[in-house]
């Protein structure tokens, strides 16, 4: 008898583990089907003219979006734009708004550079939104994005501009580091632009770059085989007469690295600018904006 009750324990403990086992790999499979947990970041700022100087008025941020406003001095007031996250992915959301009393004047940037990685599903989607007063001067001034192989992001941008407002905005990107040997082989990149002033759409810019970019972007028509691009808006009331100033500032950078040109209309002036290299786009776009702006890029461009 005694024997018989240790075989039947042992042929039910090893069903047990058999049992057990399965058990494992249907709960493996069950979580590899779950929604992975995604980016959901929004962040909200205004600023208005108290006591002579520009001052922070709303402060609203949630998720991974942070917004930090450092000590500045003889400069207009900066925000610091950052993403805890550490870069997007396909799904993560991004939400950015910004508006500018009457005679404000601030400027947004990033504390690095953000960075689009490989997405396994969906679409990363980053959408700003700035409203900027009378004789208000916002200037959108972030730091690279980076796209990495097989990386599906798209950003929109939207503005609204009383009749005497300025915006002075900045976007480079830049299709996988160099100096890092990286390739990137497909990549999916929708950058929408629509800037108004005074309810009148003044400004639309669509790019689009989807597949492989070594394609795409070798004619002379695109970037001449570069991988990092960046592009310069003017919308000012200044805009049109600054045109010899920015193209004298795009032609001091050293041409057998970088490709630039400007143009101007309709009170607005725009730059485009490309390079091989990242770093080299990166050198070009401080010396140009500093002899543009006549002043010094925020510290974070520094570090």
């Amino acid at each position: 008898m005694a024997i018989g009750r240790r075989t039947t324990i042992n042929r039910e403990a090893s069903e047990a583990r058999n049992f057990m086992y399965d058990a494992g790999i249907a709960s493996q499979s069950a979580a590899s089907t779950r929604s992975m947990q995604r980016v959901n970041g929004r962040a909200r700022a205004g600023f208005r003219v108290s006591g002579g100087s520009t001052r922070l008025a709303d402060l609203y941020q949630s998720g991974s979006a942070k917004i930090r406003l450092p000590k500045v001095y003889d400069e207009p007031t900066t925000a610091v734009l950052i993403n805890t996250a550490g870069g997007l992915t396909g799904g993560d959301r991004l939400s950015l708004e910004f508006a500018l009393d009457d005679g404000a004047h601030a400027i947004v940037t990033s504390q690095a550079a953000e960075r689009a990685y490989r997405s396994q599903t969906g679409t990363a989607k980053v959408a700003a939104k700035f409203q900027v007063g009378a004789r208000a001067t916002l200037e959108w001034l972030p730091q690279e994005t980076i796209l990495f192989d097989a990386s599906n992001l798209s950003r929109t941008i939207e503005a609204e501009l009383a009749e005497e407002a300025s915006l002075l905005m900045l976007e480079s990107v830049i299709l996988g580091r160099k100096a890092m040997g990286e390739k990137v082989r497909s990549v999916f990149f929708r950058d929408s632009w629509r800037i108004r002033r005074g309810g009148r759409l003044v400004f639309a810019d669509e790019v689009r770059l989807e597949g492989n970019p070594y394609d795409f972007l070798s004619g002379p028509a695109t970037a001449s085989g570069n991988l990092c691009v960046a592009t310069l808006l003017d919308c000012s009331p200044q805009a049109e007469d600054r045109l010899s100033l920015a193209r004298s500032l795009l032609d001091a950078l050293p041409a057998d690295r970088v490709r630039a040109a400007a143009s101007a209309w309709n009170g607005q002036l725009i730059a485009r600018l490309t390079a091989a290299d990242g770093q080299d786009l990166r050198t070009a776009l401080m010396s140009f904006l500093t002899g543009y702006r006549s002043a010094s890029l925020p510290r974070v461009w520094h570090c």
